[in-house]
């Protein structure tokens, strides 16, 4: 009997949350309605596919590797700093001697896990050439098996 008790109290209490929530909301929204201006706004609800929020100027998105000028190669010399710096350690450099005099090395291989990756941008700020940035504006990266969110140097060269 007494637990049933208990499930009575947990429903009455999240029905009363619930009813807490929306009558806020609803004075907000009918203050702002009548024009008064209050510092909170109420809840509103964006209808996402259709309508997006606007993302914030310094919002960290997907990952992509920036192309040299001229021949469209990666900008990457393999330094391996951003894996290094990686507290996740989800990117992977193997690097290779580059034919092109003024760069030493170049990626021959260049992996980002987004499935570990906890997308703080220290990969980003540790690049000394500017090879690699989260800048994309891309937040849909949703995939139905972890093998999708393994981005190598082709897909983040895109």
């Amino acid at each position: 009997m007494r637990q049933a008790w208990t499930v009575l109290f947990e429903i009455l209490r999240g029905a009363w949350i619930t009813f807490r929530h929306f009558t806020v909301n609803m004075v907000f929204h009918t203050l702002r309605f009548f024009g008064v201006r209050t510092k909170r706004r109420g809840a509103v609800t964006i209808q996402y596919p259709e309508a997006r929020k606007p993302l914030p100027p310094r919002h960290r998105s997907l990952h992509r590797l920036m192309k040299r000028e001229g021949s469209g190669r990666p900008r990457c010399v393999a330094c391996m700093l951003c894996a290094t710096v990686c507290p996740s350690e989800c990117i992977t450099v193997e690097a290779v001697e580059d034919p092109d005099p003024d760069v030493q090395k170049a990626p021959s291989r260049f992996v980002i896990d987004l499935s570990r990756c906890c997308f703080c941008g220290f990969c980003v700020e540790a690049c000394p050439e500017d090879a690699l940035r989260m800048d994309t504006g891309v937040v849909e990266m949703a995939e139905t098996d972890r093998g999708g969110l393994t981005y190598d140097l082709e897909r983040l060269l895109r």
